[in-house]
């Protein structure tokens, strides 16, 4: 998706959660269309759309291998909290997956990650 001139858009864990993916969970209006729906677990991740330098945000279902992408998302590190401000309650988990190529055993790590 394209940005108009002067767009910003950095938000932080805990808008993405409640802002956005809860909003979107529960089928009510997004603050903005800036998060496209994006099947990334079956793509490549060099073929993702956007540019290759910027962070990239993409609505996807979970549960997929990637079988279709020549390889698969790894999960690596421990889930991370994501707290809301003020009631100190868990809105959500953050993950860091890694991209493989091929199958295990024998898959090689890229240098590519998602959160």
């Amino acid at each position: 998706m394209k940005m108009p001139i002067g767009f910003r858009f950095h938000p932080t864990d805990e808008e993405l959660v409640v802002h956005y993916l809860k909003r979107k969970a529960l089928s009510l209006p997004l603050p903005a269309s800036v998060i496209s729906e994006f099947d990334v677990l079956g793509t490549h991740p060099w073929s993702l759309p956007g540019e290759v330098n910027e962070k990239r945000y993409f609505f996807s279902s979970r549960g997929r291998d990637g079988g279709g992408s020549g390889g698969y998302w790894k999960p690596i590190g421990k889930e991370k909290p994501i707290i809301e401000t003020g009631s100190n309650e868990v809105v959500g988990m953050r993950r860091a997956l890694i991209f493989c190529g091929r199958k295990p055993p024998n898959h090689t790590n890229t240098r590519w990650f998602l959160h």
